[in-house]
């Protein structure tokens, strides 16, 4: 495909939704398997909802996901501005073609007029209420007033919104890329508002003339957007423009885990899971939602489970690095229906991308966080060490930092279930003849602790299996953890063999 060009265009009216974020990585995702350009586009006509705040949360989130657009409001190409606040005066001149064509009137009814058509309509048991066709012919607007009494009206100030005219009986088609042929007839559309009271146009007027002044192929957005794409094929139409339409493609809706609905803040909330990429505080409330970065996310696990959210590679290849995702990705592999969220599997993505990272990657934040919160000086290598011991053991990154804390701290509790079973004097004799040894050594490796121990104990007479899990418990209070003899390598000998006689100590006195 030739000079691909696909666009994100999200609000700035609150925190990005994950389900953004999905739609975001498959246009990114589709114009770079096609050496084709991901743009950014800020869609804030809508005033009234604006969140300060919320664009630079946009694109923290791609920056955080290398999603990279090739032009957004800060890397402008030749088809800028891309913020719709700034391009208001683009849209006022397709607004008065397709009022001067016929295609669009002046409206002039108040919002309690409205209410009181929609009322009627509803005692008259219409199903779906709305000023399309039929009502049009009975409110206060430019095809019902005179020419005269329309400028009379606009010349006091009057406030009037601009709607699009829609044609009686006609069958608007478009060929979705995911869905096939949709079919609608224009009885049951409205006649939507183009332009607002402020001046401003509203999402279907703004998204199509900026679709095609910056040469958009295809328009890749969630299937909320399914119902709406009917009045923008029109739009098309009217403004000429009807052979330099992009091809639509509306993605599957994300369901909850069960199936049962739409995935809603609300819903990740009961289930207990994010639903925002990033940490996000309401400004109005001052309410802190957590992110999927903040709960221990790394970038490259969420990218592989969004991909998943609606996509199959039609392999049974689960893992797929930036790189692969952009090399795999076809737009008829993308499902029609919805696609549950299902955060146990985004947990284990998360749980195998740790694994596979190199260790020194969290290496920094782990010294960091041992220095910041519990004043204990850590070296890189030793904190190498430490996430090498505990990969297997951890679901998020964060982890480390707690987890790693049984390296530096004597117990004082023991794990009762255990030292009842396997407290006695044997044990005690056999385990201080071990840190006897064991205090004679500047370092061990993991082979060598192990040896020492099954060497020390086996000359003495003893079952050295049976005293493991009790030694476990003298370092690290717990009955059970990571590999015990590399822990000792990472404590050091002589550490450790302080900590065992301490402990044993501790428990003679409260046995």
């Amino acid at each position: 495909m030739d000079n691909i060009r696909v666009r994100f265009a999200p609000s700035p009216t609150g925190a990005l939704h994950i389900g953004g974020v999905r739609t975001a990585l498959f246009n990114y995702l589709f114009a770079k398997a096609n050496n084709g350009t991901f743009v950014l586009r800020i869609e804030d006509t809508d005033q009234t909802r604006y969140v300060e705040g919320a664009e630079d949360y946009i694109k923290d989130t791609l920056r955080w996901l290398s999603i990279t657009p090739d032009e957004d409001p800060d890397n402008q190409g030749e088809y800028g501005p891309y913020r719709q606040s700034e391009r208001k005066p683009i849209y006022k001149e397709h607004v008065d073609r397709l009022l001067a064509d016929g295609n669009a009137y002046y409206a002039f009814d108040t919002p309690e007029e409205l209410e009181k058509m929609r009322n009627q309509l509803k005692e008259n048991r219409v199903m779906n209420p709305q000023y399309d066709t039929l009502t049009r012919s009975s409110m206060k607007n430019s095809l019902t007033l005179s020419d005269e009494e329309v400028r009379q009206r606009i010349n006091a100030g009057e406030p009037y919104v601009i709607r699009i005219k829609i044609p009686e009986k006609e069958e608007v088609r478009l060929n979705d890329l995911v869905r096939g042929w949709v079919k609608v007839n224009t009885e049951v559309m409205d006649d939507k508002v183009l332009m607002k009271s402020d001046g401003m146009p509203t999402y279907h007027l703004a998204n199509v003339v900026d679709d095609y002044l910056m040469k958009i192929t295809h328009v890749i957005r969630g299937e909320e957007w399914l119902p709406s794409a009917p009045l923008h094929v029109l739009l098309y139409i009217f403004l000429g423009w009807e052979h330099e339409m992009p091809q639509f493609a509306h993605l599957p809706l994300i369901l909850k885990a069960d199936g049962n609905g739409k995935l809603s803040k609300r819903a990740a909330e009961k289930a207990g899971f994010p639903i925002f990429p990033l940490n996000w505080e309401d400004p109005e409330t001052n309410e802190i939602s957590k992110g999927f970065k903040e709960t221990g996310f790394l970038p490259e696990a969420m990218l592989n489970f969004l991909a998943f959210l609606g996509w199959n590679p039609g392999t049974e290849q689960e893992f797929f690095s930036p790189d692969d995702l952009i090399r795999e990705f076809r737009m008829d592999r993308i499902n029609k229906a919805g696609t549950k969220f299902d955060f146990e599997k985004a947990i284990w993505f998360n749980q195998q991308y740790i694994k596979q990272k190199d260790s020194g990657f969290f290496a920094e934040d782990l010294v960091e966080q041992l220095r910041k919160v519990r004043s204990i000086q850590c070296s890189i290598d030793v904190a190498i060490q430490i996430i090498d011991l505990l990969k297997e053991r951890v679901t998020f990154s964060h982890e480390f930092f707690e987890k790693s804390l049984i390296i530096f701290k004597n117990p004082t509790d023991f794990d009762q279930k255990i030292v009842t079973r396997k407290w006695n004097d044997e044990t005690k004799a056999a385990l201080r003849l071990f840190a006897n040894e064991l205090e004679t050594r500047n370092e061990v490796s993991q082979e060598e602790a192990k040896e020492l121990f099954w060497l020390t104990l086996g000359n003495a007479g003893y079952k050295p299996g049976q005293f493991m899990q009790m030694l476990r418990v003298l370092l690290t209070g717990e009955g059970s953890g990571p590999d015990l003899m590399s822990m000792i390598h990472i404590i050091g000998p002589k550490k450790a063999a302080d900590r065992i006689k301490n402990s044993l100590d501790l428990l003679s006195e409260q046995n």
